[in-house]
This record gives C-alpha cells, structure tokens and sequence, in this order.
C-alpha cells in the first residue's frame, strides 16, 4: 500500500522525546533505532540534550537539516498534539505515536485524540497509534519501538491491538527461533489500522504470511473490501479475543437470538478468506505452517508413525477438521508391503513400529511421498530406546524436498530425546510440533486457504432490475409517521411483494364483514391473524386461526381472536385482522437478517418452523459481496439441505428459487440500511416455488 512505503522504509526518522537517560522510553527507542541497522538519518529530538547515544540531538524537529519521513513521539500526551503540528510544517509524512494517555483513558483523552488525529489530518499525515510499542523491520531494517529486543529475520507479519502482546511475542520468539518481517503495534488506531497494515503487508515480498492479534474491527465494511482482495495473494489469520457486545443486545426475532455476539465475525472472517485462531498458540502454530508448509493440491492427509497410539489421535483429528485420510494406490500398498515388515500396518496411517529406525521411515516416506493419492504428510515420532530423530530428520527434509508441492509436517512426541530432530526441522524450514493435532490442525488451515484461494472470483450478482424501491419507501414512510417501528404482517408482505420475495396473499381486515369478503376473493382455506406491532409471538395469546373454510367459520374466528386479545393484552394496540391465504404445507424453512455494528446486514437461512430456536440448523453470511454461489454454499452448511435435495423418495425443493429468495433479501436490507430485522419464518419451499408466511421487519427511524 503506497501511503505506508515511508513507514517502514523511511528516508530519516525523528525521535521526538529521546532522552539520555537509561531506562526511559526515548532512549529506547533512540537505542532501537541504532541497533537495527538503520542506515538513514536518526534525529534525536530533546530541547535539553545535545547528543543522545551518540547522535546529534535537536531542539524541535523543525531544526532537522535533513529529511523526515517518520517521527516518533513519545513525549507526554499534553505536548503530543503540538509536536504533531510541528511534525505537520516540516513536511513528515507518518507518525508513530508511542505516547499513553488517549481514548483508552476516558472523555478527556478521547477529546485530545480528536485534536490529535485533525491535526495529522490537516497535514495530510498518517498515525499510528497514539498508545502504541512502535513498528519493526527486519528487512529494511528499522525497529522504530521500545521493545527489550529486536525479532529475528524471517516472512511472518505481526500486527497486533496490544503492544504488552507484541513484546511478549517478540521474547518468545527469540527462544524459539521464529522469525519476522515485519511487526506493528496498532495502539488505539486513531487513523492507521489493522485495515492499511494488512493491505501492506500483502504486497510486501518478505512476507509470505500475515498473523494479528485483533481485539475490535471498526470499519467493517471495508476491512470485508480490502482483506478479501488481501487473502488473494496471502493468508490472512487472525486471533480476534474479547466478545462483541454489539451482538448480545436483545433481539427480537429468531435471526437476532440465532445470531451469537462472535459470529459477525467469524462469518466476516469466513466470506473475507481470513484464518481465525482460538488461540494464541493457534495463532502462531498456523503462521508456523503457512510460512514453512506449501498450499496442499487437496485434503488427503497420509500419516507415517512408529506408534499406533499417535497414529489413532492423528487419524481421529483428521476426521474433526474435515480432511479426509488418504487412500494409496495398489502399487503402494504392494510396495510397502514389501518393504516393511509383516506387522507393520499398511493401509494409512502407515505404522513403521516401534523398531523403526531412520532407514525404514525413508522407505516408508519415500512410498508415501510418491503416492499421487496423498497430498499431506504428517510424520509422527515416538522417542523409543532405537528411534533416530536426527537421521530421521534428514531423510524427512531429503523428501520434502523431492516433493515440494506436498507439505510435510512433523509430529515429534517427547521432548529432550527429540530436541535435535526438531531443531533441524526449524532449520530446515519445515514445521514440526509436539503433538499430532496441531500438525492436522495447521493441514486443515492450509487446505482452507487455499479452497478459498483458488477459487474463481465471483462477481456481486445480485442484481434485481425489477425490485421497486419507491413502494418500499411508501410503507416505511406510513409506518413511521403512525409512530411505529415494528411492521404490520399485511406491510411486510407489501415489502416482500416490491422486492420479488414470493409470499402468502395477506390483506388487513377490521371487521368480521371485511375479512369475510377478503376471504372470498382469495379463495378457502384462509388463516386469520392478529395485527398488532405489540405482538410479535401471535399464537400465543390465541391471535391465530388456521383451516378456515367458510364464511361461517372467518365470521367466528374473527371473533375469537379479537376476544383473545383484549383478555389476555388489553392494552395492545390492535389494527385489525390479517386475512392471509393457506398455503400447502412444504419444507418448513426460515429467512432472515440481523443487522451487526461493525460488518453491517447478516443473513440467516435454514430450518424453519416453530423449532427454530431448539434446533438451531440455520447458517449465516454478509449481505455485503454476497453471491449467488456463497447462497448456494451456506444453505448446503445446514441439516435442511437434506431435506431440500430430496429425503426418502420426497421431491426435491425448488434451490434457485430458494437462492433468489435469500439473494433478493440481501438485496432489500442493502438498500435499506434502517431496517434492523428481518424473520422471514416460516417459509415453504416446494417442488416448485416457495412462499413465506409470516413475515417480521422491524426498521429504525434514520
């Protein structure tokens, strides 16, 4: 991303606050500076001091002779904002602003993060932070932070919401030998934020993975746009910690409860190709595998061990993560069958025994390896009284390397005995754990990004020429100027007919003659409802009446709801009686949308009913870069889908008329962002066609 080139790689760099003094953050930072390697100009800013670790201090970063692409502040958060301004009239371009003190701190700090940020804005500068440890890297190299340590070289990115995070990471990562290229802490993303850093990072050549450490994302919308186009070139994983609250307010409709307060984003994280990790350890045993491992033709994982126990643990952890086990020709059964010994096991995973040395697991390996059926290895290894990790080790790097498009993983069970192996393994840039599952955990990882990577662009395809927008408005124009938010069933119908959504003849009747007469026109059987935007659960408290086949019996119900109703909710307000034509009963499904703060609209289908709630078989997706082929994806995701394609000589339903629905949906709350909820429930799907019959919208007043 061009407006962040002068971050990482800037002409000349000001420390604004660097100080003599030992221990204090600008001397840090001024140290850092010097230890990187940096080879531009560093320009130590202190009105007090002369020289600063052996560099020329200037009074104010206006004094500078040189160029400054970059400033550094960390003086006290009442000076940030003119240090930012004199940054601004001697033309730096970026902003690292390490100082504590902001928004994170209450009314007071949120205000002089304002200042902060207009100022920034005024100059045309970019920020990062304010409240922040810094940006490292290793290729330039630059480490503009006040971290203990500077991380080794390497291709992983590190961006991460909490800089305590980051510096833990950085000190961990030394121990074990994990390298970066890049690191940045994002403090309280006053400008920059996750969104650019990632952007960046997916063009820089040193990286070939990108790992974050995420606690909010506060522009949905176009973290979707941008890390889509991001996941394209590189994998994207992210740890996102804390639940959002923004989803747990009280819902009204089956979407909204269905609708946990984490799965905005795991959906966003899903349709956007990103990785998540439940972990921290998650987290960097995937971007372990992603910077060491190739992208898998396929799924078929084959395990190679010398212990049953592992074998099995590997096995059941391949089925967990939906991989599937590979199946290897006759010529390579026959071939290890040959090879190995009589009680070795043959068939996947291949049990070299406890015996096995360094010469059978190259045999053995080599056959797997060849084996046009298997597109992973997992190598397990015990540390038995003979077992030869080093040598191991090198027959395992020797066919990794014959067979580079097939990522090969190790599984090292122990832990002194097995320290040589491993330690090869990480030299030779091959991912090994201590445990079989987070090796079949990272395999799952890799064979998920590259589904979504390769697989072809889609295009927004839902495009509805003949939806009309003006009827829609008309009815949110009368519902609230009858002071109401919650929609009438005969004005949600209305709403569906505008948009193309296929649904149940309803009118509104207030009186027994009106629904009698409505009731004739479309034709028995009918069912009577209650119309009242108090009462959204209608069966309930009796506002309900279904099979009505004659005048007699319209002229009846009528009465019996409306007698219901005063009884048990005297002080509802009732609009009368919704006449709604019977439908065949169908696949009983549900639609709908609940609206998320920070990705916006998500759209929910699956089971439908009066079990919605108990069963829960519903799966979600974004309105926003919804396609007709990620519909089609998330109706298969349910139990539903079964029943759709035809269960035990039943027909199968209508999918692309189900698929129109769903996208015609999408396409409404698109339009119209103040409405807050959809429940499109139930909706019958037939053979032919569909109709919903109840229908909820609750809208908001702007």
């Amino acid at each position: 991303m061009e407006g962040l080139t002068n971050f990482y790689n800037p002409a000349g760099v000001a420390v604004i606050g660097a100080s003599s003094k030992p221990g204090k953050v600008g001397n840090s930072i001024v140290k850092n500076m010097i230890q990187s390697g940096y080879r531009g100009g560093i320009y130590p800013v202190n009105p007090k001091d002369k020289e600063i670790e052996g560099l020329s201090a200037y009074p104010a970063v206006t004094d500078i002779p040189g160029p400054v692409d970059l400033a550094v502040l960390a003086v006290p958060a009442r000076l940030v904002v003119d240090a930012a301004v004199q940054c601004g009239e001697k033309g730096v371009q970026n902003l690292v602003v390490i100082t504590a003190g902001f928004k994170e701190t209450g009314k007071e700090g949120l205000e002089l993060e304002k200042e902060l940020v207009a100022a920034c804005r005024r100059y045309g500068m970019r920020m990062l932070g304010p409240n922040c440890v810094g940006l490292i890297d290793t290729h330039t190299p630059l480490n503009a932070s006040f971290t203990k340590t500077t991380p080794i070289k390497g291709d992983i990115a590190f961006l991460s919401q909490s800089g305590a995070t980051l510096i833990a990471i950085l000190d961990w990562s030394r121990s074990v030998g994990l390298g970066f290229s890049k690191m940045a802490s994002l403090g309280n993303k006053g400008d920059l934020s996750e969104i650019e850093f990632i952007a960046e990072a997916a063009g820089d050549p040193y990286t070939r993975v990108i790992a974050c450490y995420l606690e909010d994302v506060a522009d949905g919308r176009r973290f979707l746009d941008v890390v889509r186009q991001a996941t394209r070139k590189k994998p994207v994983i992210i740890l996102k910690s804390g639940t959002s609250q923004a989803g747990a307010r009280a819902a009204s409709s089956h979407t909204g409860a269905l609708a946990g307060s984490d799965l905005a984003y795991d959906t966003a994280f899903r349709q956007c190709g990103v990785i998540r990790a439940r972990s921290m350890t998650e987290l960097f045993e995937l971007a372990i595998a992603f910077s060491r491992c190739p992208v898998p033709g396929g799924n078929r994982v084959a395990i190679v061990t010398n212990s049953g126990g592992p074998g099995i643990v590997a096995t059941d952890n391949v089925e967990n993560h939906h991989l599937a086990m590979a199946r290897f020709t006759k010529e390579t059964i026959a071939e290890l069958r040959a090879g190995l010994p009589a009680e070795a096991a043959l068939y996947n995973p291949v049990d070299v025994l406890g015996d096995g040395k360094a010469d059978r697991y190259r045999f053995a390996l080599e056959k797997v390896c060849a084996d046009p059926n298997v597109d992973s290895v997992v190598v397990l290894m015990c540390p038995t009284a003979v077992a030869q990790p080093l040598e191991t080790t090198r027959a395992v790097v020797e066919l990794a390397q014959k067979y580079p498009g097939k990522p090969v993983l190790g599984g090292y069970l122990g832990g002194e005995s097995m320290a040589e192996g491993e330690q090869l393994m990480s030299e030779s840039g091959l991912a090994c754990f201590t445990f079989p599952e987070p090796a079949i955990a990272a395999i799952s990882g890799l064979v998920r990004y590259g589904a979504f990577r390769d697989a072809p662009v889609a295009e927004n395809d839902l495009d509805y020429p003949d939806v009309d927008q003006k009827a829609v408005k008309a009815v949110f124009y009368d519902v609230l100027r009858d002071n109401r938010l919650v929609l009438l069933g005969s004005e949600a119908a209305a709403v569906a007919k505008a948009y193309g959504i296929p649904s149940a003849p309803v009118t509104l009747a207030t009186t027994a003659v009106e629904a009698v007469g409505q009731a004739e026109m479309m034709g028995y059987p009918v069912v009577l409802k209650v119309a009242s935007p108090k009462i959204l659960h209608k069966t309930d408290v009796g506002g309900v009446k279904v099979g009505l086949n004659a005048a007699a019996d319209v002229r009846r119900g009528f009465t019996e709801i409306m007698e219901n109703v005063n009884r048990l909710l005297p002080d509802a307000p009732v609009y009368g009686i919704e006449v709604q034509k019977m439908m065949p009963r169908g696949t009983e499904l549900i639609i709908g949308m609940t609206r998320d703060l920070q990705f916006g609209p998500m759209i929910a289908c699956g089971l439908g009913g009066i079990y919605v709630n108990l069963l829960k078989d519903v799966s979600f997706r974004l309105a926003h870069g919804l396609t007709r082929r990620e519909i089609e994806a998330m109706l298969a995701e349910t139990k539903a889908y079964t029943l759709l394609r035809g269960y035990r000589g039943e027909k199968p339903a209508d999918l692309p008329a189900l698929v129109e629905a769903v996208g015609r949906t999408a396409r409404l709350v698109l339009d119209f962002p103040e409405i807050n909820e959809i429940d499109i429930n139930p909706v019958f799907a037939y053979n032919q066609g569909l109709s919903a019959l109840d229908i909820k919208i609750t809208i908001s007043v702007s």
